[in-house]
């Protein structure tokens, strides 16, 4: 049962090169193997000291909030952490959910591998009217066949927005409305316009398809707000580039978990330092901490990303709504908190 658990969890996350021609690269040469970073070599990914110390993390739950769910009626312009890299997003013209995961475990199977820590703030029954899914890449924490499969019944005019060489595994769940992107390949819906941008990370969902598929983040733009959900990566100058290609976002999605231990992570997912740095490059007006608090996938306690990142911010003397962390399930008012960010 062990062997079988450790299996599932290596095609989850390893990055570990196995005989397969990769099609994708990162805009820096980087190219993802555990045998170049780990003192424990193994042809299966971390060695024993990794899967000790994430044994030894411990099973807290962090605090959810009802208030999404107490609301009467739905407003206008926000955004609520539904946990991990999932969303629910209205920016004044769509309902958007960023990477959706419902499921109770991130993984191939749901008998094993990572088990969510806290259950989804925001479930099935409580969403709007969804109009847009984008999917940032197809590792199972941040594409869901379960999920997916759920949000395709409740609705099946649901728009996917995908990386290039996805499209296909969605059209064989029978899901038509799929459109599949490069780096910096656009399209509009309705009034907002949705781009493809370059993270740094890697793709895989078996042990013979790594990086067959494409990874990235998405700029999500229309005259109301400029958004970026950067899925999941390691810091690079990509933000800097994205900065001066779109501009300046109001408010920016960005990952601060799942780092540790950084011989391993530093160069797929970045710590809440990088994170800062991530959103100083970009120029955001605002960001938001995600990726962190739902699933132990790494050696970092559960709740050390966001104590490290408020550390952080109270040492370089930066205001905490730059940068904030939400409880689950807390609704974030694109008004009241970017006021000055608007046009």
């Amino acid at each position: 049962m062990r062997h079988i658990f450790i299996c599932l969890f290596i095609i989850t996350l390893s990055s570990c090169a196995f005989f397969d021609k990769e099609i994708f690269e990162n805009n820096n040469d980087i190219t993802f193997t555990f045998e170049e970073n780990l003192d424990d070599k193994s042809f299966f990914g971390p060695g024993f000291n990794f899967w000790k110390e994430l044994r030894s993390v411990d099973r807290v739950q962090i605090e959810l909030s009802r208030e999404y769910k107490e609301l009467e009626k739905k407003p206008n312009g926000y955004t609520s952490w539904i946990g991990h890299s999932s969303f629910l997003v209205n920016n004044y013209d769509l309902n958007i959910i960023t990477d959706p995961i419902f499921s109770e475990r991130a993984s191939p199977s749901q008998f094993f591998g990572p088990k969510r820590l806290i259950p989804p703030a925001i479930n099935y029954e409580d969403l709007p009217k969804i109009d847009v899914i984008v999917i940032s890449h197809n590792h199972y924490d941040h594409l869901d066949i379960k999920s997916i499969k759920k949000l395709h019944i409740i609705n099946p005019e649901i728009i996917y927005l995908v990386p290039l060489k996805l499209k296909k595994w969605f059209q064989n769940l029978g899901i038509k409305n799929v459109y599949e992107f490069n780096w910096w390949e656009k399209k509009t819906i309705k009034n907002t316009t949705f781009t493809f941008v370059p993270v740094q990370h890697w793709s895989r969902r078996g042990l013979f398809d790594k990086n067959k598929t494409l990874w990235g983040g998405w700029w999500i733009e229309n005259d109301e707000i400029k958004l970026v959900h950067l899925g999941d990566t390691g810091y690079t100058k990509d933000f800097v580039e994205i900065n001066n290609i779109l501009g300046s976002p109001d408010l920016a999605f960005i990952p601060i978990g799942a780092y540790s231990p950084r011989k391993i992570m530093r160069e797929s997912h970045m710590n809440p330092e990088e994170a800062l740095n991530a959103a100083l490059d970009l120029k955001a007006k605002h960001s938001i901490g995600m990726h962190w608090g739902t699933f132990i996938l790494t050696t970092e306690q559960a709740e050390e990303p966001k104590r490290f990142l408020n550390d952080l911010m109270m040492e370089k003397g930066i205001d905490r709504s730059f940068f904030e962390t939400l409880k689950p399930g807390e609704v974030y008012h694109f008004e009241e908190k970017l006021t000055s960010s608007k046009k």
